[in-house]
């Protein structure tokens, strides 16, 4: 009877370990169903190592000369085929749509045309995106990514800069409750559809600068901790407001509503 107790105290404190190996997923795994074109879905899991989607099997090339034929600028496009969804997941490594190996993150650096090499790897994505309810603990990067259809990020945490900067979106777009710890880049980012915002918390500057909302947005309950970034931002009714908090100011200069100058006399009367 000793021996049995034993066992079965022993499988007991066994379980949470068990548990957790069966929901650690390496990043190439997840990696290798996207190079067959298969449907990717997880659930609670915790992504291990860098999902880097920049080097896919089918990525191109697409070769742009420089001014004067001076130099080459080298654009490698991958792109995955299939919808990816995400529930409840932590990625403990980067996840990479764009990569610039003349950058250290990313964005920050301008590449000097002398070098004489400008390489750039890009990633488009022809279905439904979801990482929803995830925690990004390193670089997230989707720089210039096409999203073809619905791309849903709601309830997201982003440890580090969320770069969506030039991102293309042509379906739903959801950001509702999601946490950005450090700066969210949506500059010069074009919503065709109603971006949804709402309750969504902005710890470090909310960079939508140049970008354009020509069916509106929903940024009600948004809580903005740093710089409210919408210099020149093309903002068109319906936007929502209502209860968000700005508690780092605003930039408007330049933004419009409707085609006409919008103040920030007129968001403090909206937030009401």
């Amino acid at each position: 009877m000793s021996n049995c107790l034993n066992y079965l105290l022993f499988l007991f404190l066994l379980l949470p370990a068990l548990a957790w190996a069966q929901t650690s997923v390496p990043a190439s795994e997840i990696l290798a169903k996207i190079n067959r074109g298969e449907v990717v879905s997880y659930q609670n899991a915790t992504i291990t190592g860098d999902l880097d989607l920049t080097q896919l099997q089918n990525k191109t090339l697409k070769k742009v000369e420089g001014e004067g034929g001076k130099y080459d600028s080298k654009e490698y496009i991958s792109t995955v085929t299939a919808p990816v969804s995400f529930t409840n997941c932590t990625f403990k490594g980067d996840v990479l749509a764009y990569f610039n190996p003349n950058s250290i993150d990313g964005d920050g650096l301008k590449v000097n045309v002398q070098n004489g090499k400008d390489e750039v790897y890009n990633t488009n994505f022809e279905k439904d995106v979801r990482f929803e309810k995830c925690t990004f603990e390193k670089r997230s990067a989707f720089k210039y990514s096409v999203f073809k259809e619905d791309a849903s990020f709601t309830g997201s945490t982003f440890q580090r800069e969320a770069l969506f900067k030039y991102s293309k979106f042509n379906g739903e777009i959801d950001f509702m409750k999601a946490n950005f710890n450090e700066v969210a880049n949506f500059k010069y980012v074009n919503f065709p559809a109603k971006a949804d915002f709402k309750a969504t918390n902005f710890g470090e500057m909310a960079d939508f600068k140049y970008a354009s909302f020509p069916q509106g947005g929903n940024f009600q309950n948004a809580v903005f901790s740093r710089l409210a970034n919408f210099k020149y931002a093309k903002l068109s009714d319906p936007m929502q407001w209502k209860g968000a908090s700005f508690k780092g100011g605003q930039d408007l200069k330049y933004a419009s509503l409707n085609k006409k100058s919008f103040s920030a006399a007129a968001l403090e009367e909206m937030t009401r």
